[in-house]
């Protein structure tokens, strides 16, 4: 019983964060050009693969604000999962080291880039290229430059990595 208390409270807590990040960041965090500073907890995933429920709640509850609408909680949200299996399964194959973490931070990039751009293409008529380069530069500021500075510096840390898996 305990540690599913456990896992339902680190769920609600990273959907929480994730949601108040975009939220706090929304001047940033919609439209076509974005910089989602809450994209970095998705690599969160890469050190406990359990907390990917709680990345895609936060996601859906970050775009319940989207001005785009149901479709972005839709495509962004589909995005965020594809993100967090190929996080996931990089770190099953690699391991928890930089190489990987840096490997598993272009997940998101790619997602993002093209479902998004996608999305973004059909919204409001523009180029998919400029759309998917626009949505994944931010995305790989944010997540393989920021995300992964941060993540690696969590990782060095043994006692922080012990606590936040579970």
């Amino acid at each position: 019983m305990k540690k599913n208390n456990q896992f339902i409270t680190r769920t609600a807590l990273i959907a929480a964060a994730y949601a108040a990040l975009t939220y706090a960041f929304a001047w940033m965090s919609y439209e076509q050009i974005q910089f989602r500073i809450s994209e970095i907890l998705v690599l969160f995933a890469f050190i406990e693969p359990r907390y990917g429920l709680g990345l895609l709640l936060g996601c859906i509850l970050a775009n319940l604000a989207s001005p785009l609408g149901i479709i972005d909680i839709a495509v962004g949200t589909f995005a965020t999962f594809l993100a967090i299996i190929f996080i996931i399964q990089v770190r099953r194959l690699f391991g928890l080291n930089k190489k990987a973490l840096i490997i598993a931070s272009l997940g998101p990039v790619i997602s993002n880039a093209l479902l998004v751009g996608a999305e973004l293409t059909y919204l409001f008529k523009t180029p998919f290229l400029w759309n998917a380069f626009y949505v994944g530069a931010g995305e790989l500021a944010v997540v393989a430059i920021i995300g992964t500075v941060v993540v690696n510096s969590i990782m060095k840390n043994n006692i922080l990595v012990e606590k936040l898996t579970f």
